[in-house]
């Protein structure tokens, strides 16, 4: 999962991309990068990190240019080496800079033919470098000596043609301007915004609203489903949408997890969707246990507050907050690996035991992944005096891969896979657990005026919307995506880099 933005503007760009990842930084906190573009020239800043770490004051004056690109990584496929860093360039044809969010489920067979047909270069594991890669050559296959807005959304819809899964994509072709797309269903968020200014009118495209509004910019829509758009330098906008036309169907993961809740994506307010997530949570414990004997509804920071707090109005049982989070420890669902996960949730969250002592205490999540932060978020409970401690889950076991994008790729990792719910409650060690249904969930995202067909369920339901995942992809995905191989990956990319660094300090001590 990740974070893109891409500006043009009539004023230098680089503190308004800063700005802009910043407020996305809760989508990726591996990496981050900028590329900037004046008069030709290329800026690019990219290294392992967040994004105040990243940028320092002697890097932000070399980015200038009135026209760049940001991305924030969390590395769902590849590595989390610097190399894989975003964006991406190629400077053929023309000078292209890439950033993207999202994964392709096709990549094995884009990269042989990407090598093989296009005659191109790969250097990584990206599947990011395979799809700048592929929107180069379909570029360089446009007639004509000078590209044509017209000849850029058709290499767009050609990359379309070629690609399959989840992509949102932000790219800077060099002295033309910016181009954005959207995989033909929709699966993951972009908007567009753009500001009026005496020197005219400014663009931005985003992953999420909130980036918009940090900057002042309006949102004006969401980039739809297969739809590509090109902002030239002036900031004229052209669009075109994809001839062979999807399901509009979003992921619902976002309004679940992912998305900050102020804001809006696919016309769907996050905090709202999350206000009815508990409401359809509170109804399902009342069907259940009409005579609950729930004392008090705490929240698990941070992002199932808002659900949380419909719960406890709906049961009319107090609503306290009963665990203080660390702010400077990243999101657990989104670190690297299994033991960093587990070792973060301590150092994350302290319990105030006055909250919890002697009381029968619902805790609420947005869900229930890996089931590591659970278990422990309960022993902290129990730790502090709880006499009995719920568990309540705003969305549905997740009991399948994600492929499109989401840090979930092993299903063996996955505690609800295999597993009853009651076998689940043992294994948390709640003394009730109760999860949301899938249809009230989707209810509770859903609005009919946001024009979606349906929404990716795969997590969830194991129905794939993009119809070509197979379980052989399923298993591949399994040996090459679990915790262990990462950790094996990285490993090996630390010792690379290592010896690359050792190699740079003997050749700087013979000079």
């Amino acid at each position: 999962m990740c974070g893109i933005v891409g500006i043009v503007a009539h004023r230098p760009v680089n503190q308004a991309i800063y700005d802009a990842l910043t407020n996305l930084q809760h989508r990726g906190q591996d990496a981050a990068g900028m590329m900037t573009e004046e008069n030709g020239q290329l800026h690019l800043r990219k290294a392992n990190g967040l994004v105040r770490d990243v940028f320092q004051h002697q890097h932000m004056l070399r980015l200038t240019g009135n026209v760049g690109l940001g991305h924030v990584r969390y590395p769902t496929a590849g590595t989390a080496s610097m190399s894989e860093a975003q964006p991406f360039y190629v400077n053929s044809p023309y000078g292209i800079a890439l950033a993207h969010n999202g994964n392709l489920v096709n990549t094995e067979e884009l990269k042989r033919l990407v090598i093989e047909s296009d005659r191109r270069h790969l250097n990584t594991d990206s599947d990011t470098e395979v799809l700048l890669n592929v929107f180069a050559h379909e570029l360089g296959q446009q007639s004509g000596k000078r590209l044509t807005p017209d000849a850029i959304l058709g290499a767009v819809e050609a990359v379309h043609r070629r690609c399959s899964g989840a992509y949102a994509v932000v790219a800077m072709i060099m002295g033309y301007g910016v181009v954005a797309f959207r995989d033909p269903h929709g699966i993951r968020p972009l908007v567009l915004g753009s500001r009026k200014t005496d020197a005219g009118m400014e663009r931005m495209v985003a992953s999420e609203s909130v980036a918009l509004d940090a900057l002042s910019f309006d949102l004006d829509r969401d980039i739809l489903p297969g739809e590509a758009i090109f902002i030239d330098k002036a900031g004229e906008l052209y669009s075109k949408e994809f001839a062979d036309k999807q399901p509009y169907s979003p992921c619902i993961f976002e309004f679940v997890y992912f998305a900050r809740p102020d804001s809006i994506i696919d016309k769907l307010s996050v905090y709202k969707a999350r206000l009815r997530m508990g409401e359809k949570l509170a109804n399902k414990i009342l069907r259940l246990r009409p005579d609950q004997d729930i004392d008090v509804v705490i929240p698990v920071p941070d992002t199932s507050r808002t659900a949380a707090v419909q719960v406890a109005h709906e049961l009319g049982v107090k609503y306290r907050e009963g665990f203080i989070k660390n702010r400077y420890i990243g999101r657990t669902f989104i670190m690297p690996g299994q033991a960093e996960r587990r070792a973060s949730v301590r150092r994350k969250l302290n319990a105030i035991d006055l909250e919890f002592k002697e009381k029968n205490v619902l805790l609420v999540d947005d869900s229930i992944v890996r089931g590591t932060t659970s278990q422990q978020i309960i022993d902290m409970a129990f730790e502090a005096g709880a006499n009995k401690v719920y568990f309540a889950s705003a969305a549905p076991p997740v009991r399948y891969p994600n492929v499109y994008g989401i840090d979930m790729p092993a299903a063996n990792e996955l505690v609800a896979n295999g597993c009853t719910i009651d076998e689940v409650q043992k294994i948390i060690g709640a003394d009730w657990l109760i999860y949301q249904d899938l249809e009230d969930l989707e209810q509770a995202v859903y609005h009919e005026d946001a024009g979606i067909d349906f929404f990716d369920t795969s997590c969830f339901s194991g129905k794939y919307v993009t119809g070509d995942i197979s379980r052989d992809y399923l298993d591949q995905l399994e040996v090459v995506r679990s915790d262990s191989a990462k950790v094996k990956r990285d490993a090996r990319v630390r010792d690379e880099e290592g010896a690359e660094d050792e190699d740079a300090i003997q050749v700087a001590g013979g000079l």
